[in-house]
C-alpha cells in the first residue's frame, strides 16, 4: 500500500520514541509465559478476517478511550498491530503518553505475522 507523506512523517517520528517487537521475539514471550495483552488495532473489518491468537480487539480510533478498561496496569507488557505497523506505532506513542511503561508495535504488522507463517484465527 502506498502511504501518503504526511502520514509516513508522523509515523516516523512516532518511531523515533516507540519499540517494537519482531514476530519471532513474540511468539518466544509468549512461550515463555509472559503475560502480555495483544491488541489488535485494526478497523473492524480487517479483525473479522482473521487475527493472532489470542488477540483482543480494540481499533485505533477508539484505543485511547477503552485501554484502561482492557488494561487498567499501565506495568503490563501490551503489544499492539495493525495490518503494517503504522497505525500500531502511533497507536503505541499513544499509550507512551498516557502512561503505559511496556508498550511495543509488532514490526511489519499482520502482513509480517501471515508472511512468516505464524498460526491466525479467524
Amino acid at each position: 500500500m502506498k502511504h501518503a507523506p504526511g502520514f509516513l512523517k508522523i509515523v516516523e517520528d512516532a518511531l523515533t520514541r516507540v519499540r517494537e517487537i519482531g514476530a519471532d521475539e513474540l511468539v518466544r514471550r509468549r512461550d515463555e509465559g509472559e503475560d502480555l495483552l495483544l491488541v489488535d488495532v485494526r478497523e473492524d473489518r480487517e479483525w473479522e478476517a482473521g487475527r493472532l491468537p489470542g488477540a483482543v480487539h480494540c481499533g485505533k480510533g477508539i484505543l485511547e478511550r477503552d485501554i484502561e478498561g482492557l488494561c487498567p496496569e499501565p506495568g503490563r507488557t501490551v503489544v499492539l498491530y495493525c495490518g503494517g505497523g503504522f497505525r500500531s506505532a502511533l497507536a503505541a506513542d499513544a499509550l507512551q503518553k498516557m502512561g503505559y511503561r511496556e508498550v511495543f508495535s509488532l514490526a511489519g504488522g499482520w502482513r509480517a505475522w501471515t508472511e512468516s507463517g505464524k498460526p491466525v484465527e479467524s
